[in-house]
């Protein structure tokens, strides 16, 4: 996984007034969890746009004021509820043998043949949660929609690997076509008789609904 470089200063004082004074100077108060104690530190605002601002997953190596380092991921952060500026970060410090909790997005590639046809494509998990060793993280998750048609889903059963574990059953849905009023059925996306069938009778079921 790609690591991000955030440049900081420790924090020798944590209290209300001197977190305040920090954020009037552009900076944002952060603690790292996970070591013998928690670190509380202070970096500029702007160090944290490409962590923040961004689809994608990144480990944090965290250098600090006199040569300390911390290689870390981001567990929580606020925002502002009117400015949406940073008001505080939390950070989990990584060791090579403890494995860490992190969600990684997902990326859908291809183009599948169930929305050419007038099918809905559902994106219902852009993001997983897995735990892992920290040199196991994946980027993102790949997905390849260019065989799904409609009515089919990729569950997370198809993306268990030996490297982590999902935190998520794996029935659960990751994306899927559903049918539409406006899907049609083609000889490609038909399997045998059973199919012909069904596209044929759920016009003649619609309109005896009607």
């Amino acid at each position: 996984m790609k690591s991000i470089t955030i440049k900081g200063s420790e924090r020798e004082s944590v209290g209300k007034k001197s977190t305040k004074a920090l954020r009037n100077a552009g900076k944002v108060p952060c603690v790292v969890y996970g070591g013998d104690k928690p670190l509380h530190f202070s970096a500029d605002e702007l160090a944290f746009r490409n962590l923040v601002y961004t689809p994608n997953a990144h480990t944090v190596a965290i250098e600090l004021d006199g040569g300390q380092k911390v290689k870390a991921v981001m567990q929580d952060i606020q925002f502002h509820p009117v400015t949406d500026k940073i008001l505080h970060i939390d950070f989990y410090q990584l060791f090579d043998d403890k494995a860490v909790t992190m969600n990684i997005p997902v990326k859908l590639q291809g183009n599948s043949p169930g929305v050419r046809n007038g099918g809905r494509l559902l994106f219902r998990k852009r993001k997983l949660a897995i735990k892992a060793l920290p040199d196991k993280l994946p980027d993102f998750f790949d997905i390849d929609i260019s065989k799904l048609k409609i009515g089919q889903n990729i569950s997370v059963a198809s993306l268990l690997n030996d490297d982590f574990t999902i935190l998520h059953p794996d029935t659960t849905v990751v994306v899927q076509v559903k049918t539409a009023r406006a899907a049609v059925a083609t000889d490609d996306e038909e399997e045998g008789e059973e199919g012909a069938e069904a596209a044929t009778e759920a016009p003649a079921e619609e309109a005896a609904q009607e």
